[in-house]
């Protein structure tokens, strides 16, 4: 009990601490949805592990009615999970979440098939995940990541990463941007409309060489330009 006790206290803390809209101790206890599911889930995690399945799965169903946050009482959950605006929020039985994680509502941890075995993604450390992103399958999100909302993942997202877009693909990495210009990697139109282009541009400078019979020397680039362009160059 007093460990229990304990991590209620350090979830009611974290909450204060990085919601802005909490007013008090007692409103983020008595009114927080998100923290009550997390609550529940200890609980429901403790009889699954102890094979009572059952009664797990019905108290669960229990905190859903709730709490309109399912949460499958076999799924791992770490220490300091904030589900802010939880609506909808669903975590499958082989999920595992990390510590200082955050899920906004709609978020998914699902699985892709009917697979047995490890088959819902591992969500690792300080992982914030927006609103309406689904993650699915067996992968792992590494620590320190931004998934943005509404984005749908199904490749391994590797640490310190901004992952956007259906399906997501990395923007950031290592606080450092990426262009992404390869039609295999994403099927998205941005990066498939720069790969044109950069084909083109090519094409063209060796048709321009052709005719001019050497190579051409013109005024340099913008440094702007030529940035965009050593990028396009450098993912293809």
């Amino acid at each position: 009990m007093p460990h229990l006790l304990s991590l209620i206290r350090e979830d009611v803390a974290n909450v204060v601490e990085h919601d802005p809209a909490a007013k008090s101790r007692l409103e983020v206890f008595l009114c927080y949805s998100g923290l009550h599911a997390v609550w529940f889930h200890r609980m429901n995690h403790w009889l699954w592990n102890h094979r009572l399945f059952l009664l797990a799965r019905m108290l669960s169903q229990a905190a859903r009615f709730l709490t309109g946050i399912e949460i499958h009482p076999g799924a791992k959950i770490g220490r300091r999970l904030f589900i802010d605006h939880g609506l909808g929020v669903v975590i499958g039985e082989t999920a595992i979440v990390g510590d200082d994680v955050t899920l906004y509502q709609g978020v998914t941890l699902g699985g892709t098939g009917k697979e047995h075995g490890k088959r819902h993604p591992t969500i690792e450390d300080n992982v914030v995940v927006g609103g309406g992103a689904k993650i699915l399958g067996n992968i792992t999100v590494g620590k320190n990541c931004r998934i943005g909302a509404g984005s749908v993942v199904l490749r391994n997202v590797p640490e310190h990463s901004t992952v956007v877009g259906v399906p997501g693909h990395i923007i950031f990495r290592e606080g450092k941007r990426v262009v992404i210009t390869d039609p295999k990697q994403i099927n998205d139109p941005l990066s498939e409309a720069l790969a044109s282009v950069a084909n083109e541009v090519n094409k063209l400078r060796e048709r321009v060489q052709q005719l001019e019979g050497s190579e051409v020397k013109g005024e340099p680039l913008s440094e702007s330009l030529q940035r965009i362009m050593e990028d396009v160059d450098y993912q293809i």
